[in-house]
């Protein structure tokens, strides 16, 4: 695959041109991507226009979506890989990076990964998100979750640990509306409201993404509850 046609997408997308070192970067991940999912599974997709489009190009979008130049911390809630934080760290390298996932075996790949692509401020914490959450309320300017469950289930994981006036950031596929409507409730009681919906098209025709921006308005106690309690009785 040619870099810049990826590199031309990014400049188009956000406006900044990757660097050398960027670019470099973004090709370091995939390799590495690709071969520790030799041993590991991480990912479905392993094809280089899929993985530089469905998943890096993919996590940058958020950079529309929000000013990453007015957010210091970023929480990755079940990371996976490292999408979206890592891309996001690539391009926005002031970024302060907690990835949380409950898989030890995605925690020792992300290790080596920030190893290879020499970044720093990266904490990548093996635990469940809502007993992370509980230990971290109120605590980030940004939380993301991407690909990690229906949007009632995850606000309530999310928002208790964004700060009072910061963002809650699900990234979703095409079918998110039927997602909001099944969730005003929940995001009524943890005092949050939906700001906006921004919807792309990845390149390539490769498939619909919506990025839900949630802001909190006010922080309240009581929040995440245990997992068997939010699946069995979802706010």
């Amino acid at each position: 695959m040619n870099d810049m046609t990826f590199n031309e997408h990014v400049q188009a997308l956000l406006n900044i041109p990757l660097t050398e070192e960027q670019i470099k970067q973004f090709n370091d991940y995939y390799h590495e991507l690709i071969e520790y999912n030799k041993i590991t599974n991480l990912t479905t997709i392993t094809d280089e226009e899929g993985v530089y489009f469905k998943h890096f190009f993919d996590s940058l979008t958020l950079a529309k979506s929000v000013d990453m130049h007015k957010i210091s911390t970023l929480c990755d809630m079940g990371s996976g890989a490292g999408f979206p934080s890592i891309p996001l760290k690539i391009v926005y390298p002031h970024l302060k990076i907690t990835i949380v996932d409950s898989l030890n075996k995605r925690i020792q790949f992300l290790h080596k990964l920030n190893e290879i692509l020499g970044i720093q401020d990266v904490v990548c914490v093996h635990d469940r998100i809502e007993t992370f959450a509980l230990k971290n309320l109120a605590s980030f300017d940004l939380v993301t979750a991407r690909a990690l469950g229906h949007l009632r289930l995850i606000s309530e994981m999310g928002i208790p640990i964004v700060k009072e006036g910061g963002i809650f950031v699900p990234l979703k596929g095409p079918h998110f509306q039927e997602e909001i409507d099944q969730s005003v409730n929940a995001l009524k009681l943890l005092k949050a409201s939906i700001e906006k919906v921004d919807e792309f098209e990845l390149p390539h025709d490769l498939g619909k993404r919506a990025n839900i921006i949630i802001r909190k308005h006010k922080h309240i106690t009581g929040y995440p509850r245990a997992y068997h309690v939010m699946t069995k009785k979802p706010l």
